[in-house]
């Protein structure tokens, strides 16, 4: 059962704007996923094992070396999980 209450609409609802927000998508992503562990550690949300492949698969797409600026494919990767990762918080 996915979870419910002003937390866990306020908390999709804080990730799809973040996801959806003018800037560097690579950046946008980090943002995203920051909020969403914290609404995952707070309870707001449930994870589910979808959602945690999903996390894990960004976190790969956004690993960069010191110094290093991610963009093109990872940009492009992020955007795609992002969407996915989005359409799971019904779920979560």
């Amino acid at each position: 059962m996915p979870s419910s209450g002003p937390a866990a609409d306020a908390a999709r609802a804080a990730f799809r704007e973040q996801m959806e927000a003018k800037g560097h998508a690579v950046e946008n992503a980090r943002l995203a996923v920051s909020g969403l562990e914290a609404a995952l550690a707070s309870g707001a949300l449930r994870r589910t094992p979808l959602l945690d492949q999903q996390l894990g698969d960004l976190m790969v797409a956004l690993e960069q070396d010191e110094g290093q600026r991610l963009g093109g494919k990872s940009a492009e990767a992020a955007r795609f999980i992002l969407r996915a990762i989005s359409r799971e918080l019904d779920n979560a």
